[in-house]
């Protein structure tokens, strides 16, 4: 009966994930919070609410509180009843993102972050920014900031086609 019962969690904590991995990102539709890395764990507790970990971006980030009721809203419609719990430690980073999701960054238009983040690209110092349109490395950073405060602004001068590119934290 008590593996059962865990194994009864178990199946509702992966439905959650699921479920809550399928929301998207308010700022850049094409990706779900799993692709970006944002969503974290999810655990059901003792009176079986499900409890899903999220993890913002950058502190501050606006799109969390949307993120979260979007969450809460699919697991409602799910048949779930679930929470959302902010987790600022450890602090999220572009390396949780998945490979499809930089692909989908690259398809919708936005250059994605380097593979795996480095104390030098915090500071832009290893930049090389493909074009996400003709994939020329021929490129400018024109902004520090972009549409929002995780892109910045850039053009390729190849096809001379300005991009936002995903900030490498």
């Amino acid at each position: 009966m008590v593996a059962a019962l865990a194994l009864d969690r178990e199946r509702l904590r992966q439905h959650a994930l699921s479920v809550a991995g399928e929301v998207p990102d308010p700022e850049i539709p094409v990706l779900s919070i799993a692709d970006l890395g944002v969503l974290r764990d999810a655990r059901v507790t003792e009176s079986g609410q499900v409890e899903v970990d999220i993890t913002p971006t950058y502190s501050g980030c606006p799109a969390m509180n949307m993120i979260a009721l979007n969450i809460e809203a699919a697991l409602a419609e799910a048949g779930i009843d679930g929470r959302v719990k902010l987790v600022l430690s450890p602090a999220w980073t572009t390396d949780w993102m998945t490979q499809e999701g930089r692909e989908k960054l690259r398809a919708y238009g936005i250059a994605p972050p380097a593979p795996k983040a480095s104390r030098r690209g915090l500071f832009g110092l290893d930049e090389e920014v493909a074009c996400p349109r003709c994939g020329s490395t021929a490129t400018e950073k024109l902004s520090e900031f972009g549409s929002t405060a995780c892109k910045s602004l850039w053009r390729c001068t190849a096809c001379r086609e300005p991009f936002d590119h995903f900030k490498c934290l």
